[in-house]
């Protein structure tokens, strides 16, 4: 059995502050004994128009990053960071940036995973609309870690709502889903819970939704409530105070491997024409 972290955080635009919070939650982790930590989307920096500005500093971010995974001796799943080049090393020339979920092995970063499905929605909150696409250009590549305590399949908030994602990773090997997120205060209320269950339930895989939680600024607030699923789709644990949290939960890789030999859902599915 593997224990495994997931972050709850408030994070600002004081880039030095949350990275601060961060290594807290590292060290507190590392203290519980896990193996990973993942953290919330926007973690080392939450600011509305900043993000070309923040993604000029991807280098340093990711290298302070490995710095702490092979410090403490932790996997991390870096939430996400804005990114001015692609996979290929090309820059983004239209003055948008990608969202980036960075896989940090205590020896290097494994793999980047670019945020596919941007939430371009109106929702009704006080700032009303989301248009990520203006800001942001999607990435378009399926990811899988693999790692000693099983292989984790990266998504980012938004990408909860798509299970043929989530379905994809599982067929790719993923044992673990990770879901760095900032959900609307107004769309986490009614879905966020949800979600995270649903993903589980339709890949068995165990799902760890590391979230943001409460003002950002004076327009911005976001619903929190980090948690994790097993791989039946049940919530383990998941926040239900302010600010930054810290869950463990643990992964048993042949307790999953039961429950998926009880219902072969993969073996089962079937493409339906309509």
């Amino acid at each position: 059995m593997t224990l495994l972290s997931v972050v709850q955080m408030n994070s600002q635009n004081d880039i030095e502050a949350n990275f601060g919070v961060a290594e807290s939650l590292i060290q507190q982790s590392k203290a519980n004994g896990a193996s990973l930590i993942v953290f919330p989307e926007n973690f080392v920096c939450f600011a509305a128009g900043k993000q070309r500005e923040t993604a000029e500093r991807f280098e340093e971010f990711q290298q302070r990053l490995e710095h702490l995974a092979a410090q403490y001796q932790i996997w991390i799943v870096a939430g996400t960071l804005p990114c001015p080049f692609r996979p290929d090393g090309s820059t983004i020339s239209d003055g948008r940036v990608r969202t980036v979920s960075l896989c940090i092995s205590p020896e290097r970063t494994e793999v980047r995973y670019d945020k596919i499905h941007l939430f371009d929605v109106q929702v009704g909150d006080s700032v009303g609309g989301y248009q990520e696409s203006k800001f942001f250009e999607p990435g378009s590549d399926v990811v899988v870690a693999k790692t000693p305590f099983g292989n984790i399949g990266l998504m980012v908030c938004y990408d909860l709502r798509f299970p043929e994602l989530a379905l994809t990773l599982r067929s790719q090997g993923a044992n673990i889903l990770t879901a760095p997120a900032a959900f609307t205060y107004t769309t986490g209320e009614m879905h966020w819970k949800l979600l995270l269950q649903a993903r589980a339930m339709d890949s068995q895989c165990q799902v760890l939704g590391a979230a943001q939680q409460g003002w950002h600024g004076e327009k911005r607030q976001t619903w929190g409530h980090a948690g994790a699923t097993n791989s039946r789709g049940q919530i383990l644990q998941i926040t239900a105070q302010e600010g930054a949290q810290l869950l463990t939960v643990p992964f048993d890789l042949a307790e999953q491997e039961k429950i998926r030999a009880s219902m072969p859902l993969m073996q089962h599915r079937k493409l339906v024409q309509y």
